[in-house]
């Protein structure tokens, strides 16, 4: 139905949009939560850091593959076959993470759960655009997005720590994995699939691919815009220090600065709540301002907060402002990479391509590889050297997107994408 149609269904949108942000939150909370509990599981598994580096990075690796590789399996076999048994799966390995009883089962349930949640992330992406009317589609999405960092990075350690008073890690895992079983029987009686006419032609969200896939430009002229190479460095580095910083700070505050667990899940919590505030501002920043100068300017600010964090104290309050500073910055520019600099970097028909490439090559180098040289260097040279390496990842995409070319409609001349030739076509999900 046109947007501008008088039947579009608010209703249906707002509840699948809901159900969709709760979804990519709880793929936040049960990746993220294994961080503040594991000064708590290390001792009872006899793991170090370098095992807490090598943990985090195989679900980033996983994810990364899974994400490239699966990215597009709902657009042939259906949305809520990917997205229910995804959810459910992750749901039930996040349970099965506290019975783990090595490094290695613990590198292979959180490598699968990584397939599961690369699975999922994507597709539920493509989802919240087919329930959205294109006005709001932007809005929907980064509501969307806002989640993993809220969830996974505010809320996680805060419920880890507060839980650890009355149960062991284990209890929290396994506890952990309950909402997300109830979200999957949610999603699987509310999420509505593309219709599809047969004998030629769509109706609805999948109104329109056909045409854009007859006209689609060849894979190999993705990379003829150099944004997208930047845009693959510049990921790797703000997610170098998102990941680096979300994988290690808590044993950095614990055993370097010696905080107690109650401090060390108020600090840590600033991740998440500076993530969330910095996915909806940065990209809106750039609108005004230009994609390449809040690059920029992201990176380099970033950089000057994580720079003062690394020579703060033991006090949290501070701590917790500086490291809210950082990350405002750090998971902002994860927002504005693989969102409108993707976007506008990409080719007729390749939308999703780009995105996917860029999205994948930042989640497996620095999402999979870097937490394992961050805990390499924990292991050989001590946790404190750790926010360096963030640190040089921040610096490092700061004088990448320098070079970045300037695609903002208010700074370069507009083009048309084909997202925006499909909205014009007037049909939505009804």
């Amino acid at each position: 139905m046109s947007e501008h149609g008088k039947h579009w269904d608010t209703a249906y949108e707002w509840k699948a949009v809901t159900l969709l942000t709760i979804g990519f939150g709880l793929v936040g909370l049960d990746r993220w939560i294994i961080a503040p509990l594991f000064p708590a599981i290390a001792p009872d598994l006899h793991l170090n850091y370098q095992d807490a580096g090598n943990i985090i990075g195989a679900l980033g690796l996983a994810w990364g593959v899974a994400a490239v590789v699966l990215g597009g399996l709902s657009d042939r076999i259906g949305r809520k076959r990917v997205l229910v048994p995804a959810i459910v799966l992750f749901s039930l390995l996040s349970g099965l993470t506290g019975m783990a009883g090595s490094l290695t089962s613990l590198l292979l349930i959180r490598g699968v759960m990584g397939v599961t949640e690369g699975a999922f992330c994507p597709t539920s992406f493509a989802t919240t655009a087919e329930a959205s009317k294109p006005s709001r589609r932007g809005l929907n999405q980064g509501i969307q997005q806002s989640t993993f960092a809220l969830f996974g990075l505010a809320f996680a350690p805060i419920i880890a720590t507060q839980l650890l008073h009355v149960m062991s890690w284990r209890g929290v895992f396994m506890l952990v994995a309950v909402p997300g079983l109830i979200t999957a029987v949610l999603l699987a009686i509310t999420i509505r699939e593309p219709v599809t006419v047969r004998g030629g032609g769509t109706h609805g969200a999948s109104h329109g691919h056909g045409d854009i896939a007859a006209q689609r430009a060849p894979l190999s002229e993705i990379f003829k815009h150099r944004n997208v190479p930047l845009g693959m460095l510049g990921l790797l580095c703000a997610m170098t220090g998102i990941f680096v910083l979300s994988a290690l700070t808590p044993n950095y505050l614990t055993d370097y600065l010696k905080l107690s667990q109650g401090q060390m899940g108020f600090v840590i919590s600033a991740i998440g709540f500076g993530g969330f505030f910095g996915q909806f501002g940065l990209p809106g920043l750039s609108d005004l301002f230009g994609r390449r100068i809040m690059a920029v300017i992201g990176f380099a600010v970033g950089a000057v907060f994580l720079w003062l964090f690394i020579n703060t104290g033991a006090n949290p309050p501070l701590l917790f402002a500086l490291l809210f500073g950082t990350t405002i910055f750090a998971f902002g520019l994860f927002a504005l990479i693989t969102g409108p600099i993707a976007t506008e970097a990409a080719p007729l028909g390749l939308i999703s391509s780009a995105a996917g490439i860029i999205i994948g090559a930042g989640e497996i180098f620095g999402g999979g590889v870097a937490p394992a040289i961050a805990g390499g260097i924990a292991q050989h040279y001590g946790i404190q050297y750790v926010p360096y390496f963030a640190l040089a990842g921040l610096v490092t995409g700061a004088i990448v997107s320098l070079f970045l070319q300037e695609t903002a409609p208010r700074k370069a001349k507009a083009t048309v994408s084909d997202l925006d030739k499909l909205e014009a076509s007037g049909d939505g999900v009804v």
